[in-house]
């Protein structure tokens, strides 16, 4: 049987759905909804050439007023590599990978701007911030479609932002320059993996914030992931503190992971990068 949009749909969803079943599973919208994780990469390389035209794929994404607030560093230094990879052993694409990219929200050059064109800045506010986060997030992801679209696979890397500052004196980067991601990129050794995603019940609303039976739902969808893929004992978070669940759902996972702090002193990197966030 020839597959549909709908069947893709229900595979990434894990729910019945009849949207797109009269659409073959083909073009695009099946490659958006198929698209996977990998994070094992055979021994091809990635030219130079092909990273170019990627790299200018992913700056033709969308921008905030045209401000164009991303940056892309390269790293294809083979020491600077080991040395981001050391910071973060429990995740060895990041040396594995053919490339590795760190995407960088950029709020500098608007600064420069102002200051050849003798402008006044009063907008020093954590809007500014937000602006050259989306602006790099969205970089981030039209790489990566692209990348896929030519057979490549891709895995980000947000746990650089672990080591931020060593990170961001490594690849020197200047005041008002911040790193949002790492990207692994490179032709992929086995198949990836679908990541189910939460019902479009809890994260698509119509004309007002729909806030009745969460928890009913949010307990739906660990049910229907566990069914695919449960995670194995060993992989449960945070044993000392809470012990072994019976049932480890997306839920018991994400909660265990933000029950302790995380990344506390990134408001204090920002302000020391030059960011008001007034």
């Amino acid at each position: 049987m020839n597959k549909k949009i709908s069947d893709l749909i229900e595979y990434r969803f894990g729910a019945p759905t009849r949207v797109g079943n009269q659409m073959p599973a083909e073009g695009p919208l099946a490659s958006i909804l198929e698209r996977r994780t990998h994070r094992q990469y055979s021994e091809q390389k990635v030219d130079d050439e092909l990273l170019e035209i990627l790299i200018a794929c992913g700056l033709s994404a969308s921008s905030k007023s045209d401000l164009q607030q991303a940056s892309v560093i390269i790293v294809d230094d083979p020491a600077t590599r080991a040395l981001i990879g050391s910071w973060i052993p429990s995740m060895p694409w990041i040396t594995q990978a053919p490339r590795f990219l760190v995407f960088c929200g950029d709020h500098s050059r608007i600064r420069i701007a102002a200051e050849m064109r003798n402008k006044p800045f009063p907008n020093d506010n954590v809007d500014q911030f937000m602006n050259a986060a989306v602006d790099a997030g969205l970089v981030m992801q039209a790489f990566t479609m692209a990348a896929e679209s030519v057979g490549l696979g891709c895995c980000p890397i947000s746990e650089i932002r672990s080591n931020i500052e060593a990170l961001s004196a490594l690849l020197e980067l200047p005041d008002l320059v911040f790193p949002i991601a790492g990207l692994c990129v490179g032709y992929p050794a086995r198949e990836g993996f679908v990541s189910m995603r939460l019902p479009q019940s809890l994260t698509v609303h119509h004309n007002r914030y729909e806030t009745s039976d969460r928890e009913e739902k949010i307990d739906a969808y660990d049910r229907r992931r566990d069914e695919r893929f449960s995670i194995p004992e060993a992989n449960q978070r945070n044993k000392k503190e809470y012990g072994i669940a019976d049932f480890y759902g997306w839920s018991e996972d994400k909660t265990r992971q933000y029950s302790t702090p995380h990344r506390a002193g990134f408001l204090a990197y920002l302000k020391a990068r030059g960011f008001a966030m007034l």
